[in-house]
């Protein structure tokens, strides 16, 4: 295609040889007035030429810039020339390039805070492509699908804009919320993935704990009075064996239903840890010897995988004792009869693996109350869950195959 320069030059051109052909006949009649179109055609040469270069000129400059806005480079600006057309299209040149420069320079600051907030979040944000599949993540949903690959699945399962929340080891409880954004004209779908586990368990915790403590209020305003009239009644009438052991089974029960509502009842008044330095191979140690008749009897293995020298953790010792107690009395129960219960550790990693049937409901095994035995009171696993949480610790139970359920612990020095 013919460029404007082209065609004005060629216009020039012909327009001028068409003058100096007819100045060829006027010289045949006239050569003085020859001369005087011979002057004009040279003055309207030098004219012709000087409109080129001020109508060129500033085309030229306009290419220029127009070559630097492509390459994204606006800190090319042009100085005045004292022309006034010149000067109007260089003044409205250089208030673009800085208004461009301007929000340029505001849209790398939003994208790099936009990139450090993402990064940063406590909350995991996981970007897809075009077709759904993972294309990028913050460090938070690394980390969460590290250890919860299955969440992903969860991620695909998930419709746009659709929440959903989600248990998928018992321990933590994840809100995931789907939506999409405009990317080239074609939506993409990103999910943020948050820890709703600290909100859900003192939500639990007061709920569970104003139960409890409205059925010790009543249960122990009935013990006392009751007992006491057990205890008078046998000490003081005569009475046959039969009645005396009906009372004496009745004061028991009481008992019973007494230590029962102070088991709840630690669940509620739980401590801040006392934390000291302890040797937690040596407690493991100790607390199989306490359980290992009770183990013999069901024909229960103990196997230890230790480093050589102490493991030492900063511990409340007693709570640590409770936890690994229940740990240990629930892995048994799986079992039943003749199985194994092996303990390893390495580095700050402690696992407890048996070899029991393997959990049926992951999503339901610490929350209180719930238990798979029929005379269960399903607080062994949430006090396990309370004494690892006031200790900082974070810890799974996961069932990794047949006869394979280990239950882990990643604990501090």
């Amino acid at each position: 295609m013919m460029k404007l320069r082209t065609k004005y030059l060629l216009f020039v051109v012909i327009l001028h040889a068409v003058a100096l052909v007819l100045t060829y006949f006027i010289f045949r009649e006239n050569r003085w007035l020859f001369l005087v179109s011979e002057v004009f055609v040279g003055f309207s040469l030098v004219v012709a030429w000087r409109l080129y270069r001020q109508l060129i000129a500033p085309l030229k400059m306009l290419m220029r810039g127009v070559e630097a806005i492509r390459d994204k480079d606006f800190n090319v600006k042009f100085l005045t020339t004292g022309k006034y057309e010149m000067d109007q299209l260089i003044n409205v040149y250089n208030q673009m390039l800085d208004q461009l420069r301007k929000e340029r320079t505001l849209q790398e600051q939003q994208h790099f805070f936009l990139e450090k907030l993402i990064q940063t979040s406590p909350t995991g944000i996981i970007i897809l492509d075009y077709d759904g599949n993972l294309h990028q993540t913050n460090p938070r949903a690394q980390q969460l699908l590290q250890t919860l690959p299955a969440l992903l699945d969860e991620v695909q399962r998930l419709g746009s804009g659709e929440s959903r929340s989600i248990s998928l080891n018992g321990v933590n409880t994840y809100k995931l919320q789907k939506s999409h954004f405009i990317d080239r004209g074609f939506p993409r779908h990103f999910v943020m993935v948050e820890e709703l586990t600290a909100e859900i368990l003192a939500a639990e915790k007061n709920v569970y704990g104003k139960v409890i403590r409205m059925m010790a209020h009543e249960v122990n305003n009935t013990i006392g009075p009751v007992n006491s009239i057990i205890a008078s009644t046998i000490k003081g009438q005569p009475l046959d064996e039969q009645h005396r052991s009906a009372l004496e089974v009745a004061a028991e029960r009481n008992q019973h239903l007494n230590r029962f509502m102070r088991n709840f009842a630690d669940l509620v008044k739980l401590p801040p840890p006392d934390r000291k330095r302890i040797d937690l191979a040596a407690l493991i140690q100790q607390v199989t010897q306490l359980m290992e008749l009770q183990a013999a009897e069901k024909q229960i293995r103990f196997s230890f995988q230790f480093p050589a020298g102490a493991v030492w953790v900063q511990a409340d010792r007693q709570q640590l004792e409770q936890a690994l107690i229940n740990i240990i009395k629930n892995s048994m129960e799986a079992i039943g009869r003749d199985g194994a219960i092996g303990f390893s550790i390495h580095g700050q990693e402690l696992t407890i693996t048996d070899s029991g049937g393997g959990i049926q409901e992951p999503g339901s095994l610490f929350s209180p109350f719930y238990s798979t035995k029929p005379d269960g009171q399903g607080i062994g696993l949430t006090l396990v869950r309370e004494i690892l949480l006031h200790h900082g610790w974070d810890f799974s139970l996961k069932t990794y195959g047949e006869k394979d359920t280990r239950f882990v612990i990643h604990f501090r020095s």
